[in-house]
């Protein structure tokens, strides 16, 4: 029976070179990867690397109240813009009482969050009433058109399915049938310029009918205001449609393809409110590229199928509808049939980033409120930058008193601690530079206070596996046994231990914002470090050590000498050799 327990006991033991060798090839890979990322410091927050600060001002234009609520709601929905995953430290807070607050760290596409974080993201289905082409587009197109694109404006020119990337064709039919879309059913983009529009650009009174809602295009001051549109101008894009209502008859501008199209639009027929979901897809099956697939709620998919029911039976341009955000067309596909289920796609020459961005305001919804930038100004990280000398001065000082307690009290075992807690800085430090560029982390104070705390968080650990080492020894077990009779009983000690610490930084980063997730998020990571690097380092580096003549004898210095520690007799020792005796007597 004791041959067997040896060769398991043998066999346990001879894997600790396994673990330490894989923990040794993560830290290799994982620098690698940080240098081959060419990201080799973690990126800082705004209080130490400066970052951007914008100032926005509520405007009451969009019928709604500027009130605590109102405010409060749109403090909400622009954190989830800016911030995304929650650990890139942007903040935004309120000023007063009409003023929004945002700050954006160094290093995060400053250009990208200011498109953001004030659009109201209003998204309109609007019936087509007339469209013309009115001029090439600037050299810079405007980046909420540029996911999509449309043909020159010739006879022959046609777009081809639900994308609007222009293709050729000799002769466009106004019965167009779909292009096999399993989701956007019957749509078909064309860009033949509207039949209906005369050239000077003024709707004809064929285009008064709207397919069914009720519009008439022949108001005089509509017309004349439709008619005098150049959408190649800067001045007059920003202004069209311009305080219409959903419910009115409107104009708007469109950018396809290098060329600037105005269209004269009729009152909504299904809101962007109405969309239960929105996202960024690649379409793999055919060349459409990135796309925006939305999904309408009960409401909005009614909607949806009874407005293209009704546009599929006119012809061109009333079978098509304006794709309508924040009064700019983005497409202006045709209809054939109805397009039910709920399900429509926005497709275009959409970059990925373009196609996350627009699918990204269209989840988080529109602002209660519309909101004018006052002021954009650049934050320094003088006083950031003194703070986190102060901070890390306050760290090294507390390392420094942990590794000298830990040399008094457990002298050679310091060495275990030393290591395991240089591993975890190591690993600490790589995953944090990584995940700068991965997911947007910024290491702010708090977060390098969470990185402070978390050494008194590893150093517990080790603490725990050393006393239940050193109450093995003393009740006379030698120190390999007392090794790996120890871990299981630590084990359970450090997994609970960790699990609260774990779940008290998971509580504090769901229901706090800015910089305290950022002490959450570094308390947490560090947490899970300490359990890999116990596991995986600390663990194994004691069972090889426990073989050495050093430790193994119990020397004075190896702070296991069972002397020291008042230890009682060897166990074995006092039990195999009296039964064997009377056995033989016998």
């Amino acid at each position: 029976m004791a041959a067997p327990k040896r060769g398991r006991s043998a066999s346990a033991q001879s894997k600790p070179g396994r673990a330490l060798a894989l923990i040794l090839i993560a830290i290799v890979a994982l620098t690698g990867g940080m240098f081959l990322s060419g990201h080799t410091t973690p990126r800082l927050g705004i209080d130490l690397a400066g970052g951007t600060s914008i100032t926005l001002e509520a405007k009451a234009d969009q019928g709604s109240a500027i009130n605590k609520a109102n405010m409060d709601t749109a403090v909400e929905i622009m954190n989830r813009r800016v911030n995304g995953l929650g650990v890139s430290e942007a903040e935004v807070q309120t000023q007063g009482d009409r003023n929004i607050i945002v700050n954006i760290p160094k290093g995060t596409n400053s250009k990208e969050a200011r498109d953001q974080v004030g659009t109201t993201a209003k998204l309109y289905f609007r019936p087509v009433l007339a469209q013309d082409a009115t001029g090439v587009a600037a050299a810079t197109p405007s980046p909420s058109a540029s996911g999509s694109s449309k043909a020159s404006p010739s006879p022959s020119a046609s777009k081809s399915g639900t994308g609007e990337k222009a293709t050729s064709s000799s002769s466009p039919s106004a019965s167009a049938t779909s292009q096999g879309r399993a989701v956007t059913g019957a749509l078909k983009a064309d860009s033949t310029p509207s039949a209906s529009a005369s050239a000077s650009g003024s709707p004809s009174p064929s285009a008064s009918a709207t397919g069914g809602t009720g519009t008439s295009a022949s108001d005089a001051k509509l017309q004349a205001q439709y008619a005098a549109l150049d959408c190649s101008k800067q001045a007059q894009r920003n202004k069209a449609g311009e305080g219409a209502k959903p419910t009115e008859t409107t104009v708007g501008c469109g950018e396809f393809n290098g060329v600037w199209y105005k269209y004269l639009l009729g009152p909504a027929a299904v809101a962007g409110t109405e969309v239960k979901k929105a996202q960024a897809v690649f379409d793999t099956q055919t060349a459409a590229g990135w796309q925006v697939t939305m999904t309408f709620n009960s409401k909005g998919a009614s909607k949806f199928a009874d407005i293209t029911g009704k546009l599929a039976q006119n012809t061109q341009p009333l079978n098509e509808f304006g794709i309508v955000l924040d009064g700019q067309v983005v497409s202006s596909p045709t209809v054939s049939s109805s397009i039910t289920g709920g399900n429509a796609q926005i497709s275009g020459s959409f970059t990925q980033e373009e196609a996350q961005s627009l699918a990204n305001m269209l989840s988080y919804g529109a602002l209660p409120l519309s909101f004018q930038e006052q002021s954009v100004t650049t934050v320094t990280a003088a006083l950031g930058g003194e703070q986190l000398h102060a901070g890390l001065l306050a760290g090294a000082i507390g390392l420094a008193l942990v590794v000298i307690y830990l040399v008094a009290y457990y002298r050679g075992l310091s060495i275990v601690a030393m290591a395991s807690l240089l591993v975890s800085a190591i690993l600490t430090y790589v995953i944090m530079a990584l995940l700068g560029p991965a997911i947007g982390f910024a290491l702010n104070l708090p977060a390098v206070c969470g990185a402070i705390v978390a050494i008194g968080i590893t150093a517990d650990s080790f603490i725990v596996y050393f006393e239940r080492i050193r109450d093995e020894i003393r009740e006379g077990r030698s120190l390999r046994p007392a090794v790996e009779r120890a871990w299981p009983r630590a084990r359970r000690t450090i997994l609970v231990s960790d699990f609260v610490s774990f779940l008290a930084a998971a509580v504090l980063f769901i229901v706090t914002v800015g910089k305290v997730q950022g002490f959450a998020f570094t308390l947490g990571l560090t947490t899970v470090l300490d359990v890999v690097v116990v596991f995986f380092f600390t663990k194994p580096l004691m069972t090889l050590l426990a073989r050495r003549k050093f430790f193994a004898s119990g020397s004075k210095w190896s702070g296991l000498d069972p002397k020291s520690l008042g230890a009682k007799p060897p166990l074995r020792r006092t039990r195999r050799p009296a039964a064997p005796a009377h056995t033989k007597e016998a």
